[in-house]
């Protein structure tokens, strides 16, 4: 393929520029985004029963619902929570590659199988089955700077003006309202009234049925009609009611003398809102909050960009006093980690152009592997619409760690053509020549590199989509390099270079120095690997004293996962004791608050009173707020990390009494929650503890965890000491007086709690009427005695004072469930210093010091993955068969493969003292670069060992043909190997956002391939020696320690 490149050139040049052109209309179509979508599919089912515990929603709602659900095809696991105000949220995850659509119709399908065992007042609310996406994407906050508008009103605002606009944005999933909810037309009843007149909340809602309808009530002169008929008239009926004073006016019941009692006499109406168990600031000020949710795989930045359009053209017809701000944003770090790892591609490529430059002292001979870099790596982008790549922190590591790969294939190319143009051949012959001796090379090395990632493919997962999306590009990467070097580099080195003539000057000098400095060092390099070669047992016990290291540093490394980001964006989390009223929990964050305005590096935050975002439950006594942080680049001082900022916050917030407040990162990969960290629970495998019992043993476990340095924080939201009533009614009582027991819990539930009654409209949208007592006559448990129902035998009124006891007692406003156990589920993140391998170990000890047997543990989100993902191990070793058997094939023997492969624990052993010695865990980064090292290591020794046959074949002793291809090949494994290790650079450097992940990374493979270089161009001959002799005779195999060393190479050491 070469000659018919060098005869026509101009050919290999279109090819290039078709490539480049369609790898850049390729990038124009692709999505932008942080992180491809690796999170599980997930499904939630929502459901709400008015009035009942936390209880009695697992119990009627959670578990018939969970009971069809289970099982349902691709599912790992479910989870619900139930909560006081009669909420169930049930999130079934399914495995990830599951397609969504059809997750959410066999769900659904399962739900209505469980509809006919749920209470009718479920149903009547009604049950909702949709795609989640875990995780926010943007929050925007709308205020009054003035304050001329209430938070009811804010909210609201959102929900009618706003919200829509946004959800017909592509690839916005839904619009949550945070803060507040939709209007709802609320009848406040007063009980004493109502029982002076004989009426029940019952009598309420029927007479609010009956009059507040949408009747159609036909045409008049329709057909069929006589022939004669000239006309017909559609007839309008007063539809659904409107305004307050309308609801205010239906009429309840007629007295005797011929009067009405309509509501307004019995209590009063106001468009308030469906439900007050939450309320927004923004900044310390009243304020409604919208959070924006993603579609899985849509593009983010397009999407962010829209939303900003979107309200940007909303304000204009906000009344005046109206303003937004966008809170909470996770787009700057997607562009901000884009931008960062662009800045370290332009570094790395001018760091490899530097390496190229001093080696190969050639201006012609440095463009022409430069030229290869935007073949190889644009045109990557071709093949990304194809496996459903975008373009994300993953694909472009795997880009910036190509840089140095694909630059490695041309400089093989181009040193081996200026070494026989230095021997006097023409640019034409010698790039003939050179190619018959490198194309076997070239394609063994691109064929092993993508060998090693085959093994990658099949891993299942998490981690496999997080491997395939890096390997991949590398990969499709390395192929187009070694066509490049087949094609482009042979057709411009033949056009290009020249002989090169002597340099003078400062220059010539630099270049003079150089290669008597390099010509000493390969001096030095030839005795030390010839009396390697000459005792080739030596090196394999080398081998092994290397493999020991790597396990040794290995063991040293804690295990950990996806590495902590900083992202712009932090939270806090605020619990007041159990029973704290929301007026309490208000005036705690409004404490928060005041801290963070005095926080340097904090731009801006949203709080959510009565929301705890990190178990995604509505109590009065959570609270959240959200904060911004300032861009990067106004954060480069000292102590402005987000992690800096997170222990100023927490150090502060301590402080605050009767509440448990700490700050919170958010997860490195979205769809995983709100909150970084671990996810542990702990599970009621008896099926028959109750609460107490659950609780006292969470309580004993906690307590454990947090003895131990490897837990920097543990909480949970279960409880059971709630303050609650439990009122039992005395129902042989209730039958003697005429008092069905339904009534009785129905007056009981639509006073305390509230029931939905039925529609209207309003402001061009549906909203719902509710009926419950007046705030007053629901303060303290005595006021339940004070609610009457009627008798239906005598028609007198009865207070429920005369049937129910009323006790106090301790219980809980959450429960979970998970797999249909009854659970407590267990949030917090590692101690300092501590991976979240090792918090995961900790929790493990801890649960088996403190639990019974009846007792289980389990994980979820991001933990469920890190435990659940396929080990390392496995994939290494894979890696190294699928290379050994590509080499055996290549070159058909069953030992030479052993020459090469000898040297793979030297990247291991690189690769893990690099990781210690910087401090970081053994998490999927590290992994992945080592995977990647064993094709690296594996092209150093193939430049070495193919050119070590071919001159053994020529009829060198072994010594002398492992001697001389050392010398001849140390230039460009050099070049080529510093190449790379100093493209990665710019990795360990990184800062700003995505960071984390770059510093692992690149630290990972400097050191491998440092390592990898530095110690295997010695071992490499050694082990060629060592492989070749086995199976030989003895004399055959004696290595002959009077033949004489390679003579020296000169005219700059090619």
């Amino acid at each position: 393929m070469a000659q018919f490149f060098i005869r026509r050139p101009i050919v290999a040049i279109v090819i290039s520029i078709i490539i480049v052109l369609l790898g850049l209309n390729a990038l124009r179509g692709l999505s932008f985004e942080q992180y491809p979508f690796l999170a599980p599919p997930t499904i939630r089912v929502t459901a709400t029963y008015p009035g009942a515990s936390a209880v009695a929603v697992e119990q009627s709602v959670a578990t018939p619902i969970e009971q069809e659900v289970n099982g349902v095809e691709g599912m790992i696991y479910m989870k619900s929570s139930n909560t006081s105000d009669g909420r169930m949220l049930l999130d079934v995850n399914f495995q990830v590659g599951t397609n969504q659509d059809m997750a959410n119709v066999l769900t659904q399908n399962r739900v209505n199988s469980a509809q006919a065992r749920l209470p009718q007042e479920v149903v009547q609310q009604g049950i909702t089955v949709k795609k989640q996406s875990p995780s926010i994407l943007m929050l925007i906050s709308l205020f009054s700077p003035e304050g001329s508008y209430d938070a009811n009103f804010l909210i609201n605002y959102c929900g009618i003006n706003l919200r829509d606009q946004l959800l017909r944005i592509p690839g916005i999933a839904q619009v949550d309202l945070f803060g507040g909810t939709d209007y709802g037309m609320r009848i406040w009843l007063r009980p004493d009234k109502m029982a002076k007149l004989g009426l029940t909340p019952a009598d309420v809602m029927q007479a609010v049925k009956e009059q507040n309808l949408q009747a159609p009530a036909g045409r008049i002169g329709g057909r069929p009609s006589p022939a004669d008929q000239e006309f017909t008239y559609t007839v309008s009926a007063p539809g659904r009611l409107i305004t307050e004073d309308e609801f205010a006016n239906i009429i309840v019941r007629e007295t005797e003398t011929g009067g009405a009692v309509r509501i307004r006499d019995i209590g009063r109406v106001e468009l308030g809102s469906q439900d007050y168990n939450a309320f927004g600031r923004l900044n310390g000020k009243p304020a409604g909050a919208m959070a924006v949710y993603l579609l899985p795989g849509a593009n983010q930045l397009a999407a962010a960009e829209a939303i900003y359009e979107t309200m940007k053209t909303a304000k204009t017809f906000f009344p005046s006093d109206l303003d937004y701000k966008i809170v909470y944003d996770t787009t700057p770090a997607v562009e901000a980690s884009i931008e960062s790892i662009f800045h370290t591609f332009l570094e790395a490529v001018l760091l490899v152009t530097l390496v190229v430059i001093i080696f190969l002292q050639n201006l012609r001979a440095t463009i022409i592997p430069l030229l290869t870099v935007p073949v190889s790596l644009i045109g990557t982008f071709i093949f990304f619409p194809l496996l459903g790549f975008s373009v994300n922190t993953l694909s472009m590591f795997g880009l910036v760690l190509a840089i140095g790969i694909v630059v490695d294939d041309a400089i093989v190319v181009v040193e081996a053509v200026m070494h026989h143009i230095e021997h006097g051949m023409a640019p034409k012959e010698a790039t003939v020549q050179a190619m018959k001796e490198v194309s076997a090379p070239v394609i063994s090395i691109a064929l092993i590199l993508c060998a090693v990632f085959v093994p990658v493919a099949f891993i299942p997962g998490l981690t496999g989509q997080m491997y395939q999306q890096f390997a991949l590009t590398i990969a499709i990467s390395v192929l187009l390099s070694a066509f490049s070097a087949l094609s482009l580099s042979p057709a411009l080195s033949a056009m290009l270079l020249k002989p090169a003539k002597p340099r003078t000057g400062i220059l010539g000098k630099f270049f003079g120095g150089f290669n008597k400095g390099f010509e000493a060092t390969t001096n030095v390099y030839i005795k030390g690997a010839t009396m390697l070669v000459r005792r080739s047992i030596l090196t394999i016990g080398l081998v092994v004293v290397v493999a020991v290291g790597a396990g040794f540093f290995g063991g040293q490394l804690p295990a950990g996962f996806i590495p902590e980001e900083d992202q712009g964006i932090l939270g806090v989390n605020v619990t007041l004791p159990p029973g704290a009223s929301l007026e309490r929990s208000s005036a705690v964050l409004a404490k928060v608050e005041e801290i963070l305005s005095k926080t340097d590096g904090i731009e801006s935050y949203q709080t959510v009173g009565g929301f705890g975002v990190v178990t995604n439950t509505f109590q009065p006594n959570f609270g959240t707020i959200f904060m911004r942080l300032k861009p990067w680049g106004e954060r480069k001082g000292g102590g402005l990390h987000a992690k800096e900022i997170m222990a100023k916050v927490g150090a502060e917030v301590r402080r605050i009494p009767d509440a448990v407040i700490f700050p919170f990162n958010i997860p490195t990969i979205s769809g995983f929650g709100a909150s970084a960290g671990f996810n542990f629970v702990v599970q009621d495998r008896s099926g028959s503890m109750s609460v107490d019992q659950l609780g006292a043993y969470a309580t004993q476990f906690a307590e454990a965890a947090r003895k131990r340095p490897e837990i920097g924080n543990i909480f949970t939201s279960f409880d059971p000491r709630y303050p609650q009533v439990k009122v039992e009614l005395d129902r042989e009582k209730a039958r003697k007086l005429g008092v069905p027991v339904n009534e009785a819990y129905q007056a009981l539930s639509s006073s305390l709690g509230g029931s939905y009654v039925n529609d209207f409209n309003r402001f061009g949208r549906l909203f719902r009427v509710y009926v419950q007592a007046e705030a007053d006559y629901r303060r303290k448990p005595d006021d339940i005695k004070d609610i009457w129902v009627k008798s239906k035998t005598t028609g007198d009124m009865v207070p429920l004072g005369t049937l129910v006891s009323i006790t106090p007692q301790g219980g809980t406003e959450l429960t979970n469930r998970f797999n249909l156990l009854r659970s407590v589920e267990f949030n917090g993140v590692p101690g300092k210093g501590y991976a979240s391998g090792q918090a995961l170990a900790a929790l493990e000890a801890a649960f088996k010091e403190t639990m019974p047997p009846e007792m289980g543990y389990t994980y979820t989100k991001l933990s469920y993955q890190e435990k659940t993902a396929s080990p390392a191990g496995p994939t290494f070793v894979a890696a190294i068969v699928f290379v050994f058997l590509l080499l055996a094939a290549t070159y058909e023997s069953w030992r030479l493969p052993w020459a090469v492969l000898l040297g793979s624990p030297l990247v291991a052993l690189g690769s893990f003292f690099g990781v210690w010695l910087a401090g970081y865990d053994n998490n999927v980064y590290v992994q992945i670069g080592n995977i990647m090292l064993i094709g690296l290591a594996a092209k150093n020794a193939i430049l070495i060992v193919e050119f070590a046959k071919a001159k053994q074949e020529e009829g060198m002793s072994i010594q002398e043909a492992a001697l001389t291809s050392a010398r001849l090949r140390f230039r460009p494994i050099l070049m080529t190997a510093f190449a790379f290790i100093l493209g990665v650079v710019p990795l360990m450097r990184a800062s700003g956002a995505g960071a984390g992940a770059q510093n692992v990374m690149g630290t990972a493979v400097f050191w491998g391939m440092l390592v990898a270089t530095a110690l295997g161009v010695f071992l490499i001959p050694g082990n060629f020696a060592f492989v070749e002799s086995l199976g030989r005779k003895k004399g055959a195999a004696a290595v002959d320690a009077t033949t004489p060393l390679p003579t020296p190479s000169h005219g700059g050491g090619h």
